[in-house]
């Protein structure tokens, strides 16, 4: 098996679907069957069967997938510390960012740290901060920024607090929210316990919910078009959306504040690129 092997049995398990791997590695579904075709004589056994809709692995085929995976790994590792022995911050940073961090900060962060380190190259993941800590676990990334509080076995550094706002096209007064159309869109645990624990501390009565959306862009376009209110973080709101926010407080008195982290393991701390980029993040804590 070659690192092309490895990609293609690792792609294929997580797909299940011959014909989407193969879009997934941009090849013909000829090539990728022949080379799967290849590995099943290399073993001298069947890696998978048809199913209705896609593909089912043998235990021998999910065996050599996990393998694959491993595999897949190790030769980034090595890759990474070779880069590394040659003394200068260069290679590729692999990076897991939650998703508003990614699309609000991430881009002039990298775009800071590239002028600074121009042989520095980028692979990034973003998605929920559940879907970053498991890319974590798993070592396919050196480095998570997640939102929310995870525990962590490695190294855990707070970047920055950020508030919660409620977001209306017009003026409201916050005890009369109970009775008001409320958005909600799909988030994370962690932001939506963060938010319900708010609500229950605040009203006796739930929100009166009258839309479900998928993601937090499209409600905050439904905010701003009078369709209800809704509660977001600071981080995605900005001086054009004309909307009206108001800071969540608990009871007391207290901000609704939630802390984005940078997560990673104290081996990763070997490379010149990850010790870089986590300087660079401490320095430059604006940005």
């Amino acid at each position: 098996m070659d690192e092309k092997d490895w990609t293609a049995l690792k792609m294929l398990y997580e797909e299940k679907n011959i014909s989407h791997t193969s879009e997934r590695l941009y090849i013909s579904q000829p090539a990728l069957t022949y080379r799967l075709k290849n590995l099943e004589k290399e073993f001298q056994t069947t890696l998978f069967f048809k199913v209705k809709g896609g593909i089912e692995f043998t235990a021998e085929g999910a065996y050599l997938a996990r393998y694959s995976d491993e595999m897949i790994n190790h030769l980034q590792r090595t890759k990474d510390h070779m880069s590394n022995l040659q003394g200068e911050v260069k290679g590729t940073l692999r990076l897991g960012v939650s998703s508003n961090f990614a699309q609000y900060k991430l881009p002039k962060i990298l775009k800071s740290f590239s002028t600074r380190y121009p042989n520095v190259q980028f692979n990034v993941n973003t998605g929920w901060s559940t879907d970053i800590m498991n890319q974590l676990d798993s070592s396919q990334v050196q480095l998570g920024i997640l939102r929310g509080n995870h525990d962590w076995y490695g190294k855990k550094q707070l970047l920055h607090k950020e508030k919660l706002c409620l977001i209306s096209s017009e003026e409201v007064e916050m005890e009369k929210l109970p009775d008001l159309p409320f958005i909600n869109y799909k988030t994370d645990t962690s932001l939506d316990s963060l938010i319900k624990g708010w609500w229950h501390d605040r009203y006796s009565k739930p929100p009166f919910v009258t839309m479900e959306t998928d993601r937090q862009q499209t409600c905050k376009e439904m905010v701003k078009n009078g369709l209800g209110i809704a509660i977001v973080p600071e981080i995605c709101l900005e001086p054009s959306d004309n909307l009206y926010n108001y800071e969540l407080l608990y009871r007391n008195g207290d901000s609704v504040e939630r802390n984005t982290w940078i997560m990673y393991s104290e081996d990763s701390l070997q490379l010149s690129t990850v010790k870089s980029f986590i300087e660079f993040l401490n320095d430059h804590p604006g940005i």
